[in-house]
């Protein structure tokens, strides 16, 4: 009998790989883990090399060939839409992420449109556009209207022009100075309603949703200001609860995974599906490719279910048949700190204190962290630390996540006083 702890390499460096280190800790086969690059936190976890950049296709594979892990786990975006997981596919190495054909799903937003409305899947009425003059001939006086570029942009990549001044700066912005490196647009209808993030675990053919969250992506209280990457989140919704999310993923994630297969592309992986729940019903704002980052970090301490497990069964064609994923039924509030003049910029070097005081009750993941030459923690990036706690119910796990943050400190620190205030069941 092989009792060998398997292998897991985990790529990226934010709190997003921090948390599925975390739970893929709690394994029973009690895995030994890798990660690269990794960060401070991960690092208690697992061997890191901070050598191998997430993005370096070339340095994972070489690094994968030489640890040979069981399964290779790609947090980010960006290496999965440069085909990392084709390379290690190549070399016999498992690894949960989708092709790089199936990663267009978020490396482009036109081609997502294309798949969606192929599938059936409900989403915003839009038009790529390729010019200043097109997109604001597509706009049609119709505000507010939003503004995509259709390339990654790390959560940055939408404005929600109110007038056409500003569709007009935004389209500027996108196609004549070429901000996010992106040669089109699309243009598209503002839906109004309530947000909500759905993940799916997919196996190629089906789509076993993951408990439901709520993202924050404007950096300041009131949803106001830039787009973020994620200043806080909650889990559950609760208005979405498991038989409604598996309704919804039968809608929405479900007709994806079939228009995918049927193309000859299959989808293994997560689909992260952005959902506005409008009057008509759920319809799509975005489809990510990972785990997002915050919800990440507020649906993975409640999961109780083994991710190792569920992560392989991703991997195999039909290997998530008849899975029932087990929650802890308490609620989860995550909170961002981040850095001076995020997201504009970010300033390194600041002094980290208050750490060491959180309990054992809270979850605490590092984002943009790095250690001194004395060992001491300080920034090293926008979004710094998240602090997830639970609670018996939103108030609670609310209450407990503000204690908790309220514990850390750096010169600079920027945090929402709002996350999951006011949330009614």
């Amino acid at each position: 009998m092989n009792t060998a702890r398997p292998k897991v390499l985990i790529i990226g460096s934010g709190a997003r790989e921090h948390a599925l280190a975390q739970a893929l800790s709690r394994s029973a086969r009690d895995p030994e883990l890798l990660a690269a690059p990794g960060n401070p936190g991960i690092a208690a976890l697992a061997r890191t090399y901070p050598d191998v950049k997430a993005d370096d296709v070339d340095a994972i594979v070489q690094l994968a060939a030489t640890e040979n892990p069981e399964l290779v786990v790609i947090g980010p975006e960006v290496p999965l839409v440069k085909g990392v997981a084709d390379r290690l596919t190549e070399h016999g190495i498992s690894v949960f992420g989708p092709s790089r054909a199936a990663a267009r799903l978020e490396g482009s937003k036109a081609f997502c449109k294309e798949v969606m409305a192929a599938a059936g899947v409900p989403t915003a009425s839009h038009t790529v556009v390729k010019s200043v003059e097109q997109g604001i001939t597509a706009v049609a006086a119709r505000y507010p209207a939003v503004i995509k570029a259709d390339g990654l942009a790390a959560g940055k990549g939408v404005v929600i022009a109110a007038d056409a001044q500003a569709a007009r700066e935004a389209l500027t912005e996108f196609l004549v100075k070429h901000k996010f490196d992106t040669t089109q647009v699309v243009v598209e209808e503002y839906l109004q309603g309530q947000e909500c993030s759905l993940f799916a675990l997919c196996d190629g053919v089906n789509a076993i949703p993951l408990q439901s969250a709520q993202d924050y992506k404007r950096i300041h209280d009131g949803d106001r200001g830039p787009n973020t990457g994620g200043m806080g989140s909650y889990s559950p919704m609760p208005n979405i609860d498991s038989s409604r999310a598996a309704a919804i993923t039968a809608q929405i994630h479900q007709p994806l995974v079939d228009e995918m297969r049927r193309r000859g592309t299959p989808f293994h992986g997560l689909l992260y599906a952005g959902l506005m729940l409008t009057p008509a019903g759920p319809k799509v704002i975005e489809f990510n490719v990972r785990f997002g980052d915050p919800e990440t970090q507020a649906l993975l301490p409640r999961l109780r279910s083994d991710l190792l497990g569920l992560l392989e069964a991703a991997t195999r064609t039909g290997g998530l048949k008849g899975v029932q994923l087990s929650w802890d039924q308490r609620a989860s509030v995550t909170l961002v700190l981040a850095s001076h003049g995020y997201p504009e910029s970010s300033r390194s070097g600041d002094l980290i204190a208050g750490t060491e005081r959180l309990g054992p009750e809270l979850v605490l993941t590092h984002a943009g962290t790095a250690r001194d030459e004395q060992g001491r923690l300080r920034t090293a990036g926008g979004r710094v630390l998240a602090v997830t706690a639970l609670g018996p119910d939103l108030p609670s796990a609310r209450a407990n996540a503000y204690a908790g943050a309220g514990e850390i400190n750096f010169d600079g620190s920027q945090m929402r006083t709002d996350i999951a205030a006011g949330v009614r069941a």
